[in-house]
C-alpha cells in the first residue's frame, strides 16, 4: 500500500490523497500534486498514513513549490482574473441564469475550474463550447451551494473573525433552527444567519458543548 498524505487543493478547498514517493513532507508544506484534472497546486493538511482500499481516488506528490513555481502560481492569479471577466461576459451572453462565483485555472493550465451557484438546473453546453474555443483549455464547471460560495469569498463574521468556513471548517454539518432554541438563542433569523444567507455553521458545533456546559451547571 502506498504511504499518502492528505493535500488541499484549490479556492474551494477539496482535500485529495497523494502518494509521497520519495519526498518528506510536513503539514502546511506547499506542493505540487498531479490529479485526474491534471497538476495542481496543493497544501499538505493531513499527515502520512497508509493508503486504505475504499478511500478516494489517489494523486501523486509531483514535487515541493518552487521559487519559479510561485512565479508561475502568481502568473496563474492574474489569468484566473482574465478569465473570469470572459466567463462572466459569456454568460451574459448565453443568458444564462447562474452567478459566477471564481474561476481558477491548474498549475499546468490544462484545465479550467468554473465555479458557480444558481437555483435553477443551466444548460451551459454551448457556454462550454464558447469559453473551450476562447480559452483554449478544458472547461469543467461545478456548481456549489451558497455556503460554498462564502469559503471561496470570504469575509468577516458577526464575531469579528474571519468566517469558519474560510479558515478552518471543512465539511458542512446540518444546522436547523432546534439547535438554536437548545443553546436559548435569539429566533431572530436575520442575527442567526451567516454572510451566506444561511443558518450560521458555529450553531451546528457549538451545540454540543453547551449541552454539555447545562449538564455541568445543573449538578
Amino acid at each position: 500500500m502506498p504511504t499518502v498524505v492528505g493535500v488541499i487543493v484549490r479556492k474551494i478547498k477539496d482535500k485529495v490523497y497523494a502518494d509521497v514517493g520519495r519526498f518528506d513532507l510536513r503539514l502546511n508544506d506547499k506542493v505540487l500534486v498531479e490529479t485526474e484534472h491534471g497538476i495542481e497546486v496543493g497544501v499538505v493538511c493531513e499527515k502520512e498514513k497508509n493508503f486504505q482500499n475504499g478511500e478516494d481516488s489517489i494523486g501523486k506528490i509531483f514535487r515541493k513549490v518552487t521559487q519559479e513555481d510561485s512565479k508561475k502560481i502568481a502568473n496563474n492569479e492574474e489569468r484566473n482574473t482574465r478569465a473570469y471577466k470572459t466567463v462572466t461576459r459569456k454568460i451574459v451572453d448565453h443568458k444564462l441564469d447562474m452567478k459566477l462565483t471564481y474561476v481558477q485555472y491548474t498549475f499546468d493550465c490544462s484545465k479550467l475550474f468554473v465555479y458557480y451557484t444558481s437555483e435553477t438546473r443551466v444548460d451551459f453546453r454551448e457556454l462550454i463550447k464558447d469559453l473551450g474555443h476562447i480559452l483554449k483549455t478544458r472547461i469543467q464547471m461545478v456548481q456549489i451551494s451558497v455556503r460554498d460560495e462564502s469559503k471561496i469569498i470570504g469575509g468577516i463574521g458577526t464575531c469579528g473573525q474571519v468566517l469558519c468556513c474560510q479558515s478552518f471548517l471543512r465539511v458542512f454539518s446540518s444546522v436547523t433552527i432546534d439547535m438554536a432554541k437548545d443553546q436559548e438563542l435569539s429566533l431572530n433569523t436575520a442575527k442567526l444567519s451567516g454572510l451566506c444567507g444561511r443558518l450560521m455553521c458555529c450553531i451546528s458545533y457549538e451545540n454540543d458543548t453547551y449541552k454539555n456546559i447545562k449538564k455541568i451547571c445543573r449538578k
